[in-house]
């Protein structure tokens, strides 16, 4: 049996966005910045996909940028927002510790143009508090990042509240939504968001297309310059099926939501449960209440997650030590040390990511290919008593 439990790394390619796609790739290929009749007809397509996102999100159809990942999308806002917005003593940007790579990766390189850095602490089951976020902002603070779902240990973040944190030192607020999708009802005008990322390949669409949503009426600058298009906030030539397909893999993921959380809750509850009767000494990663149904980041004690990862992958489990990014860096997960996981655990973690097309048995089958492999190679391992692992 072939179990893929890396939903949070990417996601199966619909059927039916996959044919929604298909008319762009063949028949109706022509570049939307082109001036003939089929340009302009691509054109108004685009414009069409532009207003199906905002509709969804709560957005305005201009605002909505489309890039070739959530990644640029994130190098995009953050630099773009810093370097036009800076200006004497306003030079601060704060993230939270437990972003995505691309983010803190960003944020350093800006700190390395002189721009003063803040990293947000996380508490130990994950989540970002409004209060850890007023003991780092003043009115020096540019931009605040704070992702809306975490990657690895699936916590939800309450955005709103510390997006009216950043709006009253006059700051701007920016939101990774990329693992939101379906999972929360997203609304740019409700939750006060200046600015915000998505990524297509994380709910069933293609992968290389995201969204990059600005406030027009907020300062900042484009990452990536030449053609002029997108009013020259991000030039390159519209990757069209991809757009009509994201469009369209949005549309279906909160036209099916309801259905689609009430699986995945379903799995993930018997997932665990199964987890914790069948294998002792394991530990649960991050809030079980302010958390995404697709998630489980375990910590099994005394025992390598790479090793699991590999062993399981043999038997056709495939599941993720933590972010997708990272998977070729055996580094310690920074989120994990964030929460204040001991340091001897910090590489014993695997994260199960459910989607739309698994099944109960799939997960039947894990628990037991999952058990097996732990106990065979805790064998190897030097502590002997299960009992001293969490301690």
């Amino acid at each position: 049996m072939q179990v893929y439990l890396d939903n949070a790394a990417t996601t199966r390619l619909d059927p039916r966005v996959l044919a929604k796609m298909k008319p762009y790739l063949t028949t109706k290929y022509a570049n939307a910045s082109s001036i003939h009749k089929p340009g302009q007809e691509a054109y108004l397509e685009l414009l069409k996909a532009k207003k199906s996102v905002a509709k969804i999100l709560n957005g305005e159809p201009e605002n909505v940028i489309f890039t070739a990942s959530a990644t640029e999308a994130n190098n995009f806002i953050i630099k773009g927002v810093a370097r036009a917005n800076k200006s004497g003593q306003k030079n601060k940007i704060i993230v939270s510790a437990i972003e995505h790579p691309c983010v803190r990766e960003s944020a350093r390189e800006l700190e390395s143009e002189g721009f003063q850095v803040e990293f947000i602490p996380a508490t130990a089951e994950g989540l970002i508090t409004p209060d850890a976020l007023r003991g780092l902002i003043d009115d020096k603070t540019i931009l605040v990042s704070v992702m809306m779902v975490n990657n690895e240990i699936g916590t939800v973040q309450d955005v709103t509240a510390l997006a009216r944190v950043a709006h009253e030192f006059g700051a701007y607020f920016h939101t990774d939504a990329v693992q939101a999708v379906p999972y929360l009802e997203i609304d740019i005008k409700r939750m006060e968001l200046d600015f915000l990322s998505l990524s297509g390949h994380k709910f069933y669409g293609p992968k290389g297309v995201g969204v990059a949503y600005i406030d027009r009426r907020k300062k900042i600058r484009p990452l990536i310059v030449g053609g002029g298009q997108e009013d020259n906030y991000r030039s390159g030539t519209y990757n069209l099926p991809g757009i009509m397909g994201l469009a369209y893999a949005l549309e279906l993921a909160y036209k099916e939501r309801k259905a689609y959380l009430k699986k995945v809750k379903s799995l993930r509850d018997h997932l665990l449960s199964a987890i914790q009767e069948e294998i002792p000494g394991i530990q649960i990663n991050g809030s079980l209440i302010d958390r995404v149904p697709a998630n489980l980041n375990v910590m099994f004690g005394y025992v390598e997650g790479e090793a699991i990862l590999i062993d399981l992958s043999q038997k056709g489990v495939y599941v993720s030590t933590g972010s997708a990014c990272s998977a070729t860096n055996l580094k310690a997960s920074h989120v994990l040390r964030a929460i204040g996981l001991n340091k001897n655990f910090l590489n014993s973690n695997i994260r199960f990511s459910l989607g739309r097309f698994n099944t109960r048995q799939e997960i039947d089958y894990t628990v037991k290919c999952l058990k097996d492999t732990v106990k065979r190679l805790r064998k190897f391992s030097p502590v002997k008593k299960i009992g001293q692992i969490l301690n």
